[in-house]
């Protein structure tokens, strides 16, 4: 080992002694932050990551690490220094890895140099440091290998430029054979095959924080394999050509094909291992959670997970298929016995292809794509079933991809949240949904599905659907016992006017125009009716017996009692928003709510009611209130939600003092006071919504419309204001330790008001959410940008706003008093509290016959945030407009939010893994550019430090006294010094 050492110390002083060291350290340096300041431009993408830092290394270090190695053994061969290294008395493997080494810590050098770019972007936002690791490990790895191959070529030849475009070839085919370049063209498992053997691919598994071993034994096979031929070769160098040696080349060379077919065969073992790997994600993104692990081990039935994937799939789709296939292979080995793992590609199989689609509703998606080679429609499936018993799930493109636009063509696909969104399928099936049968025994009456349809006005493509759906609909009913009533309607003739105009208004159905051009119109719309619920069904044409008894089923467990969790939704849009008619042109669909988006994703786990509370109670089947944005609430409606609480329930207000301002005369910018009538019941529970607005400086960015004139033209586009009415609040701002927030990276609250906090006996309040340090209060509506008395920014702190950090959430949970102790029942007063039911003398501390509970059951929960903008449909469209994910930050918020309230938590540790960026701290441009040029200069002194050394080093160099009185300075090249001190 000591002559290993001595030979890389002689390298690497010939290295600095030499213009090389300095060449490549700065040359690596400034690509280096030229790609991550410019070519992806790091304030632009505004995440708190290195990842353009690692994303060109595989491609750089092919050219640098060429460079370095291209000289190594070919000049020694050329100036003939070679003969004379072989005959010394060190071994050829030694004198390999004394130079394998010098070359190695050159690379670490460099890569340590690169350190400024993560302690940037720590100071600036929150970073990840397990990605940084990984991607510093990752680097040093690919390094190893390009350094492997280099000076295996440049042993095999005496000219340094045919060793450099033999190296350059051998890495750079290794990074082309695994990039989506190459794989793209291939089907799945040749593709598969194709990034197993890349060094690119392998790279990226490494740098995004996840240390596997079969990545690790790649690279470490490469290295020892390419080190190995390169002792062979240099071997090689002192065999005759006689027939005495030829057993022992012969025997060398079996020795050389016998050790690349050994690693070869190890890594086609080791890639059967799946298990093995550390995960170094701060928050374990790509780990199986417990949770999970929990509920596969505690599975009493056998449960599929069959992923349904096509070979010739988009090429965008294709990278991720390896990902979903593991995962699958991991929930497999954690259930055991009882979780069954398929990979299936239907259109290799008619008979798996067939029971996809009727069995399951599973079918191909066209997807579009073009390249430089050519341009089409690929029709592939991209769907994974989840069955456990007669009960499935589906998730299909939709339900697994996020599809981002980080350019102006640059588009980003990622898995949204796979194992969040496969946990909860298996949930779903497993837990959430009962029996079909055991729901049609709950109803007191028999459903009835109302088929409407002008059979002589239907188009030839969907002559076909009505008997489909009536022989469904005959499956459910012989299920059903008599439960479920199938009738169909003919709503045409002038007999049936009153029936077309009821449909209208109850429904929002109207007739669908045959064609463009032609006058005739039909009808083709069904109504599921159970008791006082009703639900319109729209099925599109190509709509399949699976597909349309998946449908039915959903609807019938939606208006069926009991099946899903009910959250009784407050607000004063209209009670009954109706779902959109995808065959109905725009401009005839109703007028839809404004949290249309929070209710779609609400829908997803819970059945969404409307309650509007004027009778005073809350429907029985309620198992939280949600209270977004309701204005001037009456007695009955406060007194239906003071009550609620007290008898145990979970309340969540959403409501601040000051809102958006829309309407179709209103132009800008606008805010209004609300007035919800809950500020004195929430004061009295000890959370005071005050009559303000917060503004921060670390907020999200607001696009405005703005006009440019360029040579007489007006130019309008949209510019991003940063805009400290939308408070961004990031993990510091968020509750230690509370599964509500545990998840969130970050949540934006548009307009929000903050909350004062009095301590109440026997309640324990948790500041869920809060400003920065920095933020101020304003008491006023104004929150259009001000540029004449604030130039800069639009916006200023007044002389008299306080500075500090804000409470803008909050969550409380304990024993509440009633806000209307002492006073009198509300439905008493309106003559409406007869029906009332007695109240427990346990419970009621006042007066039983005013029938108002004083007291709430220990267990009572109430979460407060001080915004009802920041789940409003236009507020989030406003917020997609700047390109960002962020806003479905505040979507889950809620969601974890009714989680927390129905004590439904098992989930929340897992839905937001990974869902949003880490973003940075909004920079003025004057202090972006000091940051930049800060780790240019960094780079620029620590070259200046190593050519100072350099020099330095120079000076002290005693010369060597040689025969005849000559000298020579020590350490002037690797083939004079290296082996005086081997």
């Amino acid at each position: 080992m000591r002559q290993v050492l001595s030979i890389a110390r002689k390298e690497l002083r010939a290295y600095f002694l030499s213009p090389v060291a300095l060449i490549f350290l700065a040359t690596f340096l400034f690509v280096a932050l030229f790609v991550f300041f410019w070519v992806k431009p790091f304030f632009q993408r505004n995440l708190a990551d290195v990842r353009p830092l690692f994303e060109w290394l595989p491609v750089l270090l092919v050219f640098l690490v060429g460079a370095l190695t291209m000289r190594l053994w070919s000049d020694e061969q050329r100036s003939g220094t070679l003969e004379l290294l072989l005959t010394l008395p060190v071994r050829t493997s030694r004198l390999v890895l004394g130079k394998f080494l010098a070359g190695f810590a050159l690379v670490a050098v460099a890569l340590a140099l690169t350190i400024g770019l993560p302690l940037t972007v720590s100071w600036l936002g929150d970073i990840d440091w397990g990605p940084v690791f990984g991607g510093y490990l990752a680097a040093l790895l690919l390094a190893g290998a390009y350094l492997a191959i280099g000076l295996c070529m440049s042993s095999a030849t005496g000219n340094p430029i045919v060793a450099l475009f033999l190296t350059i070839g051998a890495c750079g085919g290794l990074y082309l054979v695994g990039s989506d370049l190459v794989a793209n063209y291939a089907g799945n498992h040749l593709a598969e095959v194709l990034r197993l053997i890349g060094t690119g691919s392998r790279f990226e598994s490494i740098g995004r924080g996840v240390l596997d071993l079969r990545d690790i034994f790649y690279y470490a096979t490469l290295i020892g394999g390419f080190l190995f031929l390169n002792v062979v070769l240099l071997e090689s160098k002192r065999w005759s050509q006689g027939a005495s040696t030829r057993p022992r080349r012969s025997a060398l060379k079996l020795s050389a094909g016998l050790v690349v077919a050994n690693l070869l065969a190890l890594n086609v073992a080791v890639a059967a291992v799946g298990g093995a790997r550390l995960d170094l994600t701060e928050r374990g993104e790509y780990s199986i959670s417990p949770v999970t692990k929990k509920l596969l081990q505690g599975l009493s039935a056998p449960l599929v997970i069959r992923g349904y994937f096509s070979a010739k799939t988009h090429p965008l789709l294709a990278p991720l298929v390896p990902r979903i296939r593991d995962i699958l292979a991991e929930y497999a080995a954690l259930g055991g016995k009882q979780v069954r793992a398929e990979f299936i590609d239907p259109q290799e199989s008619p008979a798996a292809e067939k029971e996809a689609n009727e069995d399951f509703g599973i079918k191909s998606m066209p997807f579009q794509f073009s390249s430089r080679h050519e341009a089409g429609i690929v029709n592939s499936y991209f769907t994974i079933l989840v069955k456990y018993g007669d009960k499935y799930e589906t998730l299909g493109f939709d339900d697994l991809i996020e599809v981002k636009v980080t350019g102006m063509r640059d588009i980003e696909v990622k898995l949204r949240n796979l194992e969040y969104d496969l946990t909860r399928s298996i949930k779903k099936v497993v837990y959430g949904f009962k029996p079909l049968e055991e729901l049609f025994a709950r109803l007191a009456e028999p459903a009835r599905l109302t088929f409407y349809a002008t059979p002589q006005t239907l188009p030839e493509n969907l002559r076909a659907l009505p008997e489909r759906l009536a022989k469904v609909a005959g499956e459910l009913g012989r299920r059903a016992g008599g439960k479920l009533v199938f009738q169909q309607v003919d709503p045409s003739g002038p007999a049936n006017q009153r029936l077309r105009r009821d449909l209208m208004q109850k429904y929002g159905i109207r007739p669908l125009a045959a064609s463009l051009l032609a006058g005739e119109s039909f009808y083709l719309h069904s109504v599921l009716t159970a008791g006082a619920r009703a639900e319109p069904l729209f099925f599109a044409p190509e709509t399949g017996e699976a597909d349309l008894r998946r449908e039915l089923e959903a609807a019938l467990k939606r208006v069926a009692p009991g099946f899903l969790k009910t959250v009784g939704l407050v607000t004063s849009d209209p009670a009954s928003p109706r779902p959109r008619n995808p065959m109905m042109p725009q401009e005839q669909q109703q007028p839809q709510p404004q949290y249309q988006l929070l209710q779609q994703r609400l829908g997803e786990s819970f059945t969404v009611k409307n309650t509007p509370l004027r009778d005073g109670r809350v429907p029985g089947d309620v198992d939280a209130l949600l209270v977004i944005g309701a204005e001037n609430l009456d007695d009955k409606q406060r007194f239906a939600i003071d009550q609620y609480l007290m008898r145990g329930g979970a309340v969540i207000v959403c409501a601040g003092a000051y809102g958006l301002q829309l309407g179709q005369y209103v132009e800008g910018l606008s805010a209004r006071a609300i007035d919800s009538k809950l500020e004195p019941m929430l004061a009295g529970w000890g959370i005071e919504l005050q009559k303000k607005l917060v503004l921060d400086p670390q907020n999200e960015a607001l696009p405005v419309p703005v006009e440019r004139n360029v040579m007489g033209l007006t130019i309008r586009e949209v510019q991003l204001l940063r805009y400290p009415f939308w408070v961004d609040v990031r993990s510091d701002g968020m509750a230690e330790g509370s599964p509500v927030v545990g998840g969130l990276q970050g949540v934006t609250l548009q307009w929000v008001s903050p909350l004062k906090l009095s301590k109440r006996p026997g309640v324990e309040v948790t500041e869920l959410l809060s400003s920065s340090a920095d933020a101020w209060t304003q008491e006023s509506a104004a929150i259009q940008p001000d540029f004449a008395r604030y130039p800069q920014a639009g916006f200023g702190q007044e002389a008299s706003s306080g500075v500090g950090r804000q409470v803008l959430a909050v969550t409380a949970k304990g024993a509440f008093v009633s806000s209307f102790k002492g006073q009198a029942n509300p439905l008493l007063a309106a003559g409406e509290g007869k029906d009332a039911a007695a109240v427990p003398s346990a419970v009621a501390k006042g007066d039983p016959n005013a029938g108002v509970i004083e007291q709430s059951l220990p267990n009572a929960r109430l979460a407060v945030v001080g915004s009802a903008d920041f789940v409003r449909d236009p507020v989030l469209n406003l917020s997609r407009q700047t390109g960002s994910d962020r806003f479905t930050g505040n979507l889950q918020l809620v969601q974890n939010l009714l989680d927390w309230a129905v004590e439904d938590v098992d989930l929340l540790s897992i839905r937001s893994r990974g869902a949003y960026a880490r973003t940075l701290r909004p920079l003025e441009p004057a202090a972006q550019s000091t940051w930049e040029g800060g780790n240019y200069a960094f780079v620029a002194l620590a070259l200046g430090a190593i050519v100072a050394l350099t020099l330095v080093r120079r000076r002290t160099l005693k010369p060597m006294a040689l025969p005849g009185g000559a000298t020579h300075r020590s350490g002037a090249g690797a083939g004079d010094a290296g082996p005086k001190e081997a």
